[in-house]
């Protein structure tokens, strides 16, 4: 039978109609998109603490099948992925850095985002070893917080820092030498980039500013040349810390979600290391900290889905779990490990907020790199 053209072309409008109204309905439902033809694949740049995230099988699973993206995540530093013509000349299509900050300097790098929202939070902790926490604590540096965690003065150890002492005079009798926090290079990594802000607004008495920059960046600048050598990744100074152990590294900055990543990877090897080790692992909440939120910047339209994605609750829930990553208002998750409870603050109600951008880079480029 033939058809007649005005059925054909009501036919034709009745099915651009449903094509338009599946693609519309599949953008605004992207947790079954990846039910649906070949996945979509992404690439771009992100923190090596989300390296252990990013490569979890679990995740990597869950962002295919549901989500139909697969991704070619690559490690870069936070603050090199969005300055870095080295970098932005591959073209990538997301950016995973760990701070709202970057976000400022990613823009004003001449990027063009697409979309951008804070995935994670994470606050910054200070790494030490349990005798070493202890010795703080005698030194009136640091306080016990139940359990094996602790808070530090971090404005009266930072002006020790700076005045030279010496681990004796803040109460660590047996390590050598004048005391010490090491960070990331601030100038590639944001754990460093945070440590340096943090730094700079409590030497200054208030948050940094471009005019009052110049009243502490010497401090800062201090505090960072008594570190030696300074790792380009946050992930590295974490390998390092745990590796070294209480003697090459005392005292280190890092996120939260290292240790409990660290501990999930292999429960064993943690409870081996909490019933011989000489020394062990314990994280210092400075009083007060900076939090690091961790934001995915898509770049192109391609890539505005994996925002949906990461903000699944099945997602924020596997990285809690897995990897210790809060979620975006910094809240725990709704399961916590039994070898963790005890470890973790579950609300951190003493933060400052970061320097602008513009102060952030000033600092950097001028005394924390």
């Amino acid at each position: 039978m033939a058809i007649s053209r005005r059925a054909f072309g009501i036919g034709l409008v009745a099915a651009s109609a449903a094509a338009t109204g599946g693609y519309l309905y599949l953008r605004d439902h992207p947790e079954i998109a990846g039910q649906f033809g070949e996945p979509k694949k992404l690439f771009g740049f992100a923190g090596g603490e989300k390296e252990g995230f990013l490569a979890n099988t679990r995740v990597r699973e869950l962002l295919e099948r549901r989500f139909g993206l697969v991704l070619d995540a690559r490690r870069a530093g936070s603050v090199e992925m969005v300055r870095e013509r080295a970098l932005l000349d591959q073209h990538p299509q997301f950016l995973w850095p760990s701070s709202s900050v970057l976000v400022e300097v990613a823009r004003s790098s001449g990027l063009k985002l697409s979309r951008d929202q804070v995935i994670f939070t994470s606050p910054i902790v200070l790494y030490s070893w349990d005798r070493i926490a202890d010795g703080l604590v005698k030194g009136g540096f640091a306080q016990p917080a139940g359990g094996p965690r602790y808070t530090a003065d971090i404005e009266k150890l930072l002006k020790a820092i700076i005045a030279g002492e010496s681990w004796s005079a803040l109460g660590v009798a047996d390590l050598f030498g004048r005391a010490r926090i090491v960070s990331t290079d601030p100038a590639k990594s944001n754990s460093g980039f945070m440590f340096a802000g943090l730094a700079a607004n409590l030497l200054s008495g208030d948050v940094v500013t471009l005019e009052t920059l110049g009243r502490v960046d010497g401090d800062v600048g201090t505090i960072f040349k008594r570190m030696g050598f300074k790792p380009s990744s946050s992930g590295k100074l974490f390998d390092d810390y745990i590796a070294g152990g209480a003697g090459a590294q005392p005292l280190v900055v890092g996120y939260e979600n290292q240790l409990v990543e660290w501990v999930m990877q292999d429960t064993e090897r943690w409870k081996r290391l909490e019933a011989a080790a000489p020394a062990k692992p314990v994280m210092l909440y400075p009083r007060p900290t900076v939090f690091s939120a961790h934001p995915l910047i898509s770049l192109v339209r391609e890539a505005d889905d994996l925002v949906d994605a990461l903000m699944n609750e099945a997602m924020l829930q596997l990285a809690w779990e897995d990897h210790g990553f809060r979620g975006p208002l910094g809240t725990i998750g709704k399961t916590q490990s039994a070898l963790l409870h005890t470890r973790m603050l579950d609300s951190i109600d003493a933060v400052l907020p970061m320097p602008e951008a513009a102060a952030m880079m000033a600092l950097i480029d001028h005394s924390a790199a």
